[in-house]
């Protein structure tokens, strides 16, 4: 980490119609609703406020729908990686909440309790991490000290990503609590790495001031 007291904002897209059906996306390419849309316009405009150096997003397009309405009013271009996408869960992908417990029960079971499962046959959460987190430090290295890096993904890779910066074992990822659509997460430097500043947060951060700073 050669630039000093950077921030990392790890943003979650906004609502998609799979999102309020609860049917998981996965890399299935699904757009924004209008409401997902409003989402992504406001939390832009708060995020603009915290003067982000770079934008980098998933190439899937609730994603890059989401930084697209924070390039427009910073001015910044965005970078989009695949390797930002969400997790691929293979049979999982369009199947609701309750039609993969009902198909997919055991490994459902399996994967709750925190084992390496492959979802549908997809992707393990330690393979998303493997390919997400290399490309967010990778951008994370060019900033400016003091720079703010921008990153719209989807929950379980911004969760993958920030065990994995955290140096967190992956079983205790889960210990992450999900993303609602369009909140946030911050990462910080500190003196011993990155650090979780804030998780889940849809308005702008506070300073620490106390004795646990």
């Amino acid at each position: 980490m050669s630039s000093r007291g950077c921030r990392i904002i790890l943003w979650r897209h906004g609502q998609t119609a799979w999102n309020l059906e609860r049917r998981f996306q996965g890399t299935t390419d699904i757009e924004l609703t209008d409401v997902g849309l409003g989402q992504a316009r406001r939390a832009a405009r708060l995020l603009a406020s915290l003067k982000p150096d770079a934008i980098i997003a998933s190439d899937l397009q609730r994603a890059a729908a989401t930084a697209a309405e924070l390039a427009a009013v910073t001015g910044l271009d965005v970078t989009h990686d695949e390797a930002l996408r969400e997790t691929y869960a293979g049979a999982w992908q369009g199947l609701t909440h309750d039609e993969i417990i009902a198909r997919h029960g055991e490994q459902y079971a399996a994967w709750k309790r925190g084992e390496p499962v492959r979802r549908g046959g997809g992707e393990l959460e330690t393979e998303v991490a493997d390919r997400a987190a290399p490309v967010v430090l990778r951008h994370a290295e060019k900033l400016p000290d003091n720079g703010t890096l921008v990153v719209a993904s989807h929950g379980g890779t911004i969760r993958t990503t920030i065990g994995r910066l955290l140096g967190l074992e992956p079983h205790h990822w889960e210990g992450l609590g999900g993303l609602s659509n369009c909140c946030w997460s911050v990462l910080g430097q500190g003196a011993r790495g990155w650090r979780l500043l804030e998780h889940n947060a849809g308005t702008l951060p506070e300073p620490v001031l106390g004795d646990d700073d």
